[in-house]
């Protein structure tokens, strides 16, 4: 049962929102475009925010769904978290469109939505001051993520939360490996810009 459920949640997580979206509106691939991400942040600069916060909910969901099921139909700590990984690996490495995915942030968002409210609340005022001083998402994103686990332990969260915080961490930013060489460069697009 258990197997048959991660396989789900991978094969959900791995639905490409963005690049269904911008394949259907633009004819184009999103991945050849901009910074070349498939999530919501690539298509609010490519497309505006009526074609960016469709993917941002969908993308949300693609974490949310998974632990609220976990949690509801299954006793143990872990299931929750190892669904929430599989759901954020999904996202990052879709096998629909050859493992050339997001970079997790709005599905670790939805994953927290259902796993740790408190922390979760935490992070986001750390990415908005984060993002409001430098306007860089990229940073407030790297930030909120790192700061995650640390306020998982602030607040007693289960210590299965706090590595799974870890986890996301790390997988976060492998996928903004471009984005840290932008920063320390000063090439990073700010947000407002619009890359061609």
């Amino acid at each position: 049962m258990k197997i048959l459920f991660f396989l789900f949640v991978y094969l959900f997580g791995a639905i490409p929102a963005g690049y269904i979206l911008f394949r259907l509106t633009e004819k184009k691939d999103i991945r050849n475009y901009g910074s070349g991400n498939i999530g919501a942040t690539n298509m609010l600069r490519m497309t505006g925010w009526k074609k960016a916060i469709p993917v941002l909910i969908f993308d949300m969901t693609k974490g949310f769904l998974p632990i609220f099921l976990a949690l509801k139909f299954f006793p143990d700590h872990w299931t929750p978290i190892v669904a929430g990984s599989l759901a954020i690996l999904g996202h990052c490495f879709p096998v629909y469109i050859k493992f050339k995915g997001g970079k997790g942030v709005a599905t670790t968002l939805g994953a927290y939505i259902a796993l740790a409210v408190k922390p979760l609340l935490c992070i986001i005022v750390v990415f908005l001051i984060i993002v409001a001083i430098t306007r860089y998402i990229s940073l407030g994103s790297l930030t909120a993520a790192l700061s995650f686990p640390l306020f998982s332990l602030l607040f007693n969260e289960n210590i299965e939360i706090f590595f799974f915080g870890l986890f996301v961490f790390l997988i976060i930013a492998i996928k903004h490996k471009k984005n840290i060489k932008l920063l320390i460069s000063g090439a990073e697009n700010k947000i407002g810009e619009k890359r061609i």
